[in-house]
């Protein structure tokens, strides 16, 4: 235990590798994000947004729900093993996309993505955050955050162009099986955090035990900052869920070609990964609350300038200023949750709000095709804003500053 210590720049080695490893899982998230949804139209007939948005439904709440058990599921097995069984499902992905027959396959395929993620991502943010110190968890955050969603970008990109150039399908498929396996050698490399967490643990200043049920309800609804944080994020994955969905959609419309929407789609995440270098380790610094604010506030209108501006280049501005809005909350937030929580139901409190973050893709997903349905693209996509929009108010009124070092109600 005494060779244990408490530090990134103590840990640096592992640290690292989490971060490459994370890099690679938000790769199979990025392989499916430009062409999936056009692979429901073309190859498969799908007419109804409902229907072809379906897989993204199945992937936001088998993540979710994933999420919420993991931080359990760690406890009992530890860090790493969990980590490689969400390689080990990740295969099955690939795999199903490319063999699928028909779109209920697909829909498989993203219930097992949605377990590879919330397994795999799950345990490479509590990793991180076992091995910080409390004033480097925004900096530890941001950076696995900016790593995965960087994989998420250039493997949308990456898919875009293989699909533009080959077909939707196998060829861009293939470099999944690759992800996997890559993943799978890293993780087999990465050194389990289990003492660091005891450690954590041993200093907490002997903090009272509570239920699983009890961290449920304080982390949903019932403390004032937690469930401020926990809409925040179910805000920001639900507006992503539609911007997955629709935004192929939406640019097909205006008569872009498969590489553009590729670019568009893919300069969203990698905004939002790369400032995420910047926005997690600032909140460790001035705090999160109006990062917070702030981010939700961006989102919103980012997303209305997108229906308002008709020239490309003013849509890649859009997308990067949408990437950015994400990026201000999006490690702060998960920050704050390890601020508050006490190490012994830390896991379990980010497990919920995990949950909630996440069931926001199928949730997007959903409301975003019956919008569109009943109504259209154009005002699925700005009625979705307002929730982002209604975040921010809320965080404004409910949510108190929980960097320790600033800890005031502002």
């Amino acid at each position: 235990m005494s060779k244990v210590q408490i530090g990134i720049k103590e840990n640096l080695l592992n640290f690292l590798l989490l971060v490459v490893t994370n890099f690679f899982v938000g790769s199979m998230v990025g392989l499916e994000r430009t062409i999936l949804p056009i692979i429901g139209e073309d190859d498969f007939g799908l007419a109804s947004a409902s229907a072809a948005l379906s897989f993204i439904i199945s992937f936001g709440f088998s993540k979710a729900i994933v999420n919420y058990f993991a931080g359990a599921i760690a406890d009992r097995l530890g860090r790493k093993k969990v980590l490689l069984i969400g390689w080990s499902i990740g295969l099955l992905v690939p795999l199903l996309v490319i063999f699928a027959s028909s779109w209920w396959m697909i829909v498989v395929a993203n219930i097992f993505l949605g377990i590879n993620q919330g397994l795999a991502w799950s345990m490479t943010v509590n990793m991180k955050i076992d091995i910080s110190k409390p004033t480097q968890r925004g900096f530890a955050v941001g950076l696995n955050e900016f790593a995965g969603y960087i994989g998420v970008a250039v493997m949308a990109a990456v898919s875009g162009f293989v699909a533009s150039n080959f077909s939707n399908r196998p060829e861009p498929f293939y470099i999944g099986i690759v992800i996997v396996i890559i993943g799978f050698i890293l993780s087999l490399i990465v050194k389990d955090t289990e003492e660091h967490l005891k450690l954590q643990s041993m200093s907490s200043n002997n903090s009272p035990f509570l239920s699983a049920k009890e961290v449920f309800i304080n982390t949903t609804f019932k403390d004032e900052s937690l469930s401020s944080i926990t809409f925040a994020g179910l805000s920001t994955n639900l507006k992503d869920g539609m911007v997955w969905g629709l935004f192929p959609l939406f640019f097909m419309g205006v008569g872009l070609t498969v590489f553009e929407i590729g670019v568009l789609v893919a300069i969203y995440p990698a905004s939002w990964g790369f400032f995420q270098l910047f926005t997690g380790a600032l909140s460790d610094k001035i705090g999160r609350k109006w990062l917070i604010v702030g981010g939700m506030w961006l989102q919103a209108l980012s997303l209305w300038m997108i229906l308002f501006v008709g020239q490309y280049s003013l849509w890649l501005v859009a997308a990067i200023l949408l990437g950015l809005g994400t990026a201000m909350v999006y490690p702060t937030l998960q920050a704050s949750i390890s601020d508050v929580a006490q190490p012994e139901w830390r896991a379990s409190s980010m497990g919920v709000y995990r949950f909630w973050r996440d069931s926001g893709y199928a949730f997007g997903a959903l409301i975003a095709g019956l919008l569109t349905d009943i109504l259209n693209l154009n005002w699925a996509i700005g009625l979705v804003a307002l929730l982002p929009l209604s975040a921010g108010i809320i965080a404004v009124i409910r949510l108190n500053e929980t960097l320790p070092s600033v800890n005031r109600k502002t």
